[in-house]
């Protein structure tokens, strides 16, 4: 099944698409998944796939989960299956949906013994879309007329040795959300600034007290960090002040109350800083993904399962969360779960030389693919058996 399923990953590989329409993306799925006897509906927001799978024994529900968008990176990797359209599966989402194709095969095979009901769900829209909020508002959480009990999600990382599994139980991944910043002065000759309000200082020390902020008001123990990641005038002209300056800022948390505070004091800190500076200032905050956040019975089973499997060599467990953000976080907030990562870095990629995730070099080892759908079919399997 690893050859199939590797032809299936490089064919998604080379046609990636991005954000909430997949069109090309979901007809190769559903034809993958066309003779497996599912109960399959498609998303009306956004191109997904919901397919559900009832087992021949009674039990309870189990949910797994793929990504299929790509990232707007032009490819550079070489590959004979490289994309060419200016798009790039960048993070492996090609590989999750291959993965996950093959864990539907694998339990479809095994459907008369499995004690339950499980439901694929295959989700675009994960790169800064929340396609996964919204399959939930669609219902993808209903779909077997139940909710699951537990859902689980794999995603590879092809900086990490090969067949290395990584979590941890409680938050893994980091809330991501943003703040946008609008500093309006009046504009004016840059010649004579004395006699115009100049926003561009005043953005100036905005963006210096936003990196303080962090340090000075932020727990060390619940850490924060906040990027200011563009800042844009209105000045069309070397001799011309601007009138209006946009300033746009990450903010990452891991919890609840640190993401309180930086939403609240963030934007009194800019108003007030602009307001000195003769300024006016308005903020939007934009809210996004939240902590993704493992169950910790739940990982903590999941953990000890694979190291009786696999030994304790091939299992890894983070010592601290990640500030990076996933909308599995959305699915996590509603049921108890793991998300699980599986190192893919090629055996000819040295361990301090692989290129990064997102990257327009990123490679994968998709010889392991037979692993991961193994892997997310054994989780879904075992969950089972424990019932309700």
């Amino acid at each position: 099944m690893t050859l199939e399923l590797v032809a299936l990953r490089r064919r998604l590989h080379a046609e990636p698409e991005l954000g909430l329409d997949l069109p090309v993306t979901q007809a190769t799925l559903l034809e993958q998944l066309a003779d497996l006897d599912l109960e399959i509906t498609t998303g009306t927001g956004l191109s997904s796939i919901t397919a559900v799978l009832r087992g021949g024994l009674p039990g309870p529900v189990v949910l797994l989960r793929a990504d299929m968008d790509g990232l707007p990176v032009v490819e550079a990797t070489g590959l004979d299956y490289a994309a060419t359209n200016g798009a790039m599966h960048a993070c492996g989402h090609d590989l999750h949906m291959a993965g996950l194709v093959g864990a539907a095969r694998l339990l479809a095979a095994g459907r008369s013994e499995l004690a339950g009901t499980v439901v694929f769900m295959f989700q675009p829209g994960e790169e800064g879309h929340a396609g996964g909020r919204i399959m939930i508002e669609e219902g993808v959480l209903d779909a077997a007329g139940e909710r699951p009990v537990a859902a689980y999600a794999m995603h590879v990382d092809c900086s990490t040795d090969p067949g290395l599994f990584v979590s941890r139980p409680g938050p893994i991944m980091a809330s991501a959300s943003g703040l946008r910043i609008h500093v309006t002065g009046t504009g004016g000759h840059a010649a004579f600034p004395h006699l115009a309000v100049d926003p561009i200082p005043a953005a100036a020390a905005i963006v210096l007290a936003l990196q303080t902020f962090v340090s000075r008001r932020v727990p060390a123990a619940d850490p924060a960090v906040v990027s200011v990641v563009s800042i844009n005038s209105d000045s069309t002209a070397p001799n011309v002040l601007a009138t209006r300056v946009e300033v746009f800022v990450n903010i990452r948390t891991l919890s609840r109350a640190t993401f309180a505070l930086v939403r609240s004091s963030t934007g009194e800190l800019v108003t007030g800083i602009g307001e000195a500076h003769g300024c006016t200032v308005e903020t939007e905050f934009i809210d996004s993904y939240p902590v993704t956040h493992n169950d910790e019975a739940e990982t903590s089973r999941v953990l000890a399962a694979l190291e009786a499997r696999h030994g304790a060599d091939r299992v890894y467990r983070l010592p601290a969360p990640s500030m990076a953000s996933e909308d599995f976080a959305y699915v996590l907030e509603e049921v108890p779960g793991t998300l699980l990562f599986l190192g893919t870095r090629p055996a000819d990629v040295a361990a301090d030389g692989a290129p990064s995730m997102h990257g327009e070099r990123a490679v994968f080892d998709d010889s392991l693919l037979g692993l991961h759908a193994a892997t997310l079919a054994d989780l879904a399997r075992e969950r089972l058996a424990l019932g309700r």
